[in-house]
């Protein structure tokens, strides 16, 4: 009998690791694919997923995922085919955007970009012309591969100048961006973050952006779900555009979307993904964000996306009792990089010492850097994941002990042993939302 956890998602009682997980077809055809999730299945199952940009995806998410929609090619929009046998799939898009413009309040949205770098190239092609100049948040100061960096083609395609956070504070310095963009004085003012641990003023940067005559341009994807669920300000009003992913705090299957508050921008994003940047849509992922989109409308959604920014703020808080130095000393959204250069140690270690445990959180650059960034000075960790498992304040400050204990004594395998035992328990307390057997 299915029951609910305080997530709001509904749960089967879940096998314990996942040892009964069973296929139907699979199993037949391809038993070592199986079998290579069944393996992934019990990773998940008896471990605490704190890596901020990852998140559980509901059954019905999952199911309208897998289903034969993934036959159907679909090149152009609803009502504009470039194939027949289509007036299914348009119904489909038609419903994911009609929830998605109620869920964020835009007039506009496209809903067929893959993910979300391919979201924000065909937001920058919409934009910019190659050479343009763009500013955007530092990738080391928590901004994203694609506002920039050298080796993406952000980097590659366009004249990036990078704004930072303060050194003192590690807070963006919107009187430094004003007169930084009126140096440069960009085609876009990109905005957004993948390591920020903060709220931005996006009224603020649209002053910015409209005293250079600038467009603005907001990533949200690490905080959709958050403004979804009302916990976090909405950038759509404030922006140009908007793009995101429908993974992270939305809870939902891979994806990317773009955003307009208004109709301005629809023909020229609509014409940069299709046929700019993207052949035929993922019909299939278009119905699971038709999913997600229903499930963030539900009231409990807006308690979900509340704990989230809660259960950050308790893990931060126990973190911070424990001695822990993090970046711009706290957070005031679902995620906390920890310093670790007071401890003398580096992140790639961390990252591996806290697999072992079952604890997951990733290896990450902290402001000004000077560690190399395949082994950096810093741990970025959140709450969404273990707040859909229906964790709260409690078991937030039992895995900051956990982390703490660990970077106490790193090296000791009967300290690891001891925490091993702890995450099991919060794992087997709280199990995955799903049984798929």
């Amino acid at each position: 009998m299915a029951t609910t956890q305080p997530s709001g998602v509904p749960v089967k009682p879940a096998s314990r690791g996942g040892e009964t997980l069973t296929f139907k077809a699979l199993d037949k055809e391809d038993p070592e694919v199986a079998e290579l999730i069944r393996q992934e299945y019990r990773r998940q199952g008896r471990t605490l997923e704190l890596i901020p940009s990852e998140n559980l995806a509901s059954p019905a998410i999952l199911e309208a995922l897998g289903t034969l929609l993934t036959n159907k090619y679909a090149e152009g929009y609803p009502g504009k085919r470039f194939y027949g046998g289509c007036e299914v799939v348009d119904e489909i898009e038609r419903l994911a955007i009609e929830r998605a413009k109620r869920l964020f309040g835009a007039e506009f949205v496209n809903v067929q970009p893959h993910a979300g770098s391919q979201a924000n190239l065909a937001m920058y092609m919409a934009v910019c012309k190659p050479g343009d100049k763009v500013m955007g948040l530092d990738l080391g100061c928590g901004g994203h591969l694609t506002h920039g960096s050298p080796v993406n083609f952000s980097g590659k395609l366009y004249e990036i100048h990078s704004y930072a956070v303060d050194r003192t504070t590690e807070l963006i310095d919107y009187d430094a961006v004003q007169k930084e963009a009126e140096q440069v004085r960009p085609r876009m003012l990109l905005v957004g973050y993948s390591a920020y641990p903060r709220v931005i003023d996006f009224a603020r940067m649209r002053q910015i952006a409209d005293s250079v005559d600038a467009v603005m341009v907001t990533d949200m994807a690490h905080f959709a779900g958050l403004v979804a669920g009302g916990a976090y300000a909405s950038p759509i009003p404030h922006s140009h555009i908007v793009t995101t992913t429908t993974q992270k705090t939305l809870r939902g299957a891979w994806g990317g979307m773009i955003f307009s508050a208004t109709e301005e921008w629809a023909k020229k994003i609509d014409s940069s993904v299709f046929p700019g940047t993207q052949g035929g849509p993922l019909v299939h992922a278009i119905a699971a964000k038709a999913v997600c989109f229903k499930e963030a409308l539900k009231p409990e959604f807006k308690e979900y996306a509340r704990r989230v920014i809660e259960n950050a703020a308790a893990l931060a808080a126990k973190l911070q009792d424990r001695g822990l130095k993090l970046v711009s000393n706290g957070t005031h959204n679902h995620l906390m990089l920890i310093d670790l250069r007071p401890l003398r140690m580096r992140g790639r270690p961390v990252q591996d010492a806290a697999d072992t445990v079952g604890i997951t959180m990733n290896k990450n650059a902290i402001p000004f850097d000077e560690a190399p960034p395949f082994n950096p000075s810093g741990i970025r960790l959140g709450s969404p994941s273990v707040s859909t498992r229906g964790m709260g304040a409690e078991e937030m400050s039992e895995i900051g002990d956990c982390i703490g204990d660990l970077l106490e004594n790193i090296d000791d395998p009967v300290n690891r042993d001891r925490i091993r035992e702890r995450t099991l328990d919060l794992c087997n307390r709280f199990p995955i939302p799903y049984a798929l057997d």
